[in-house]
């Protein structure tokens, strides 16, 4: 596992869930990069947009297919710094993202190995590599910070 060379990308994704969370979202933030190169980042907008689906990896997902001009992202990494919920798993999947790399697992919706693995799921028709774990206690805190506050 090559977690050094993934560090500056995650702290991007850092970032951008730091500015989630001052602006009340639960704090993801998620960054697409094809041939090591920014394409897109995003955070949760679920509460400003009344939008369920409108978490970090699918507002990623948007930006990127629309700066590309392909819904289709082969090659691409996404950098998210909580494991994707079965529905990002999904639209991971359909993306042909190359590689998912995150921070800290998410024991209570995981869909990247925690509860389930929607990513390598043999009888789906693509597959997606996963690291686990960089900057993962930075990334554990911020979200446990953040509901910390909120309870």
């Amino acid at each position: 596992m090559q977690v050094k060379g993934h560090e500056s990308w995650m702290k991007i994704a850092l970032d951008a869930a730091q500015q989630a969370a001052e602006q009340g979202e639960v704090p993801v933030g998620a960054v697409l990069v094809v041939d090591n190169a920014l394409i897109a980042v995003s955070v949760n907008s679920c509460v400003a947009d009344n939008d369920p689906s409108a978490h970090a990896e699918i507002n990623v997902l948007r930006k990127a297919g629309a700066e590309v001009g392909n819904y289709r992202l082969a090659g691409a990494t996404l950098y998210v710094t909580l494991e994707p919920c079965v529905m990002c798993a999904g639209a991971i999947v359909n993306a042909r993202v190359k590689q998912l790399v995150y921070g800290v697992a998410d024991h209570r919706a995981g869909a990247a190995g925690s509860l389930v693995n929607v990513l390598q799921t043999p009888f789906l028709n693509h597959q997606c590599d996963i690291v686990a774990g960089v900057l993962e206690d930075r990334c554990r805190e911020l979200v446990q910070d953040f509901f910390r506050v909120r309870r």
